[in-house]
């Protein structure tokens, strides 16, 4: 059965393109963002990330991989930019906000990105980490995530290294990789464990001085 499983994983790392790649074919063949976008574990993300922008004031959030737009269906957001490096999701995203001018939708393009020029509040990272299996755009990620935030930084993830039978899957201790001048405020556990292995970590921007 060992063999067997070692056979599995090596045809589906043969047959994985990268990361963009897969992500771009999955969504224009009409795939999803995965089972985390809808459901229980949804209504938590969304219940939890509500509440903090509202008790936190916060007046705009910036996500980095925006996926399908079916989380953001559950959002309370002021104002929201959602970037995604799969053109096919960023189409599904505007025809269903497409009636919504709170909501912009733009390509994330690693090599040509200014988090400096796309300032907001809040950045999001949600179940993103472990689906850059590059680790050049794992690293670009988490620099334009946190270049990105004026004052709060979230991320939904797993914060462990790991070895994953999918090619499009793994696990990273981003924590590790944070870049300095933040500071992790919370991590609150998952209650919903039995269908994710992510917690939310919340990061806050030291002032100088501080």
């Amino acid at each position: 059965m060992l063999f067997a499983q070692r056979l599995l994983y090596w045809l589906r790392r043969l047959r994985y393109p990268g990361s963009q790649r897969y992500w771009e074919r999955r969504y224009a063949r009409g795939g999803h963002s995965g089972a985390g976008s809808s459901g229980r574990l949804a209504q938590y993300k969304a219940d939890w990330l509500n509440q903090f922008v509202r008790t936190q004031g916060v007046r705009s959030v910036l996500e980095l991989g925006c996926g399908d737009g079916q989380q953001l269906l559950l959002a309370e957001y002021p104002a929201y930019r959602g970037f995604d490096i799969a053109p096919s999701a960023l189409e599904r995203c505007r025809r269903l906000f497409a009636a919504d001018p709170s909501k912009q939708f733009d390509h994330y393009a690693p090599a040509h990105f200014d988090p400096t020029a796309v300032q907001a509040d809040l950045a999001l990272s949600l179940e993103v980490i472990f689906h850059l299996t590059e680790d050049e755009l794992y690293q670009a990620h988490l620099r334009h995530l946190f270049g990105s935030a004026r004052r709060w930084v979230v991320i939904f993830s797993a914060d462990e290294a790991g070895e994953s039978p999918f090619p499009h899957f793994r696990l990273r201790r981003f924590s590790a990789d944070v870049p300095l001048g933040w500071r992790l405020r919370a991590r609150v556990p998952n209650p919903h464990r039995d269908i994710s292995v992510s917690d939310f970590y919340l990061f806050e921007k030291i002032s100088p001085g501080t």
